[in-house]
């Protein structure tokens, strides 16, 4: 399969995923029963976002001949992939890395998303037989030229251990915060509701803490975090929401809801699900590292365009609504995995 021929299937496969087929609609209905935080709701989002910006066959075409990959690559190499779970289809972008840049992979799903791949890949293959020599699963991976890993920071000492003498890219905890000036509309926080809510804060682009300037009137924000009021419905949901509400009101902490969620202040990026951190600052005052643009923690920033903000500012900036609406070329952790993968040729 030279490259037009995978950028063609990749396409095909794109139809598919926005098909009601009743195999499809079968894999999504039982990814929900074996993962409750796979709402049908974000297992949809998820695949819309994955149909419409990864494989398009425009995009797809533009993507390839960015990097001027070659139509088969001189040396193909085997690319081990240990894939995460926190929110439906994560790993899907590396698989399209690796696919597109014609080497063979072996895929370790996570154990929390393991039905939603493993379809889309047999489909695959019922597409394209001979897809088989590009993709195969594994339940333990060795023996491959180089690594591709994306877990917790706990799990990412340990992959720095055993791939440390193979080329690889380790992938650890991020999460994303967003600035605020107090200029917004009604609509930026309404959409920068979908950046907090949207796969519960599990996602490394979602946003986990605020920064805000003194004196901050919370109550159009919280009015505009009543887009996603339903989630507060949802057991797993509610009982975290429960859990953490208890946990303040015991420590006597500070605390504001619209009860789908728990605003405190706090310092770290970091916050549990149904909790979204804030902190204070103050015109004038030196912005913390975490808005600098290059902080080993922080995957974006979400905020109105750079122009105008201060120096001290991060350049780029995601808009308000589109920190889960990634392209080909926003990577995980700001590690360019497409050149990574053209260079082992």
């Amino acid at each position: 399969m030279n490259l037009e021929k995978r950028i063609n299937l990749l396409a095909d496969l794109s139809d598919y995923c926005l098909s009601s087929d009743p195999a499809w609609m079968t894999a999504q209905r039982l990814a929900h029963a074996a993962n409750g935080w796979f709402t049908p709701e974000f297992i949809s989002l998820a695949v819309r976002g994955i149909a419409t910006q990864y494989l398009d066959k425009a995009k797809l075409q533009a993507w390839a001949a960015k990097y001027k990959l070659p139509i088969q690559p001189n040396s193909p190499r085997t690319i081990g992939l240990t894939m995460a779970g926190n929110i439906p289809l994560v790993g899907f972008h590396d698989f399209i890395s690796i696919f597109i840049s014609g080497h063979h992979q072996l895929i370790k799903p996570s154990s929390r998303d393991d039905i939603l791949i493993r379809h889309l890949l047999e489909h695959l293959l019922t597409i394209e037989p001979a897809a088989r020599d590009y993709f195969g699963l594994a339940d333990r991976l060795a023996g491959c030229d180089a690594y591709i890993a994306t877990g917790s920071n706990n799990s990412a000492r340990y992959f720095e251990y055993y791939f440390a003498k193979y080329p690889h890219i380790i992938r650890r905890n991020r999460t994303s915060v967003a600035l605020l000036t107090g200029e917004e509309t009604a609509s930026d926080l309404e959409d920068l509701s979908d950046d907090v809510y949207q796969y519960f804060g599990l996602g490394c682009r979602n946003v986990t803490q605020l920064y805000v300037p003194e004196n901050y009137d919370f109550l159009p924000l919280l009015q505009a975090f009543r887009k996603y009021d339903h989630l507060s419905l949802l057991s797993k949901y509610k009982h975290n929401y429960d859990y953490q509400l208890t946990l303040l009101i015991l420590n006597k902490k500070t605390y504001m809801s619209n009860e789908s969620i728990l605003l405190a202040e706090n310092d770290s990026p970091f916050s549990p699900i149904s909790v979204l951190h804030y902190t204070y600052y103050r015109p004038g005052d030196p912005l913390p590292a975490t808005l600098s643009g290059n902080h080993p923690d922080i995957q974006t920033i979400v905020g109105r365009s750079a122009k105008g903000h201060r120096r001290d500012f991060a350049s780029s900036v995601t808009p308000f609504g589109r920190a889960q609406k990634p392209r080909l070329e926003d990577y995980a952790d700001g590690v360019d995995t497409l050149k990574f993968l053209r260079d082992l040729n």
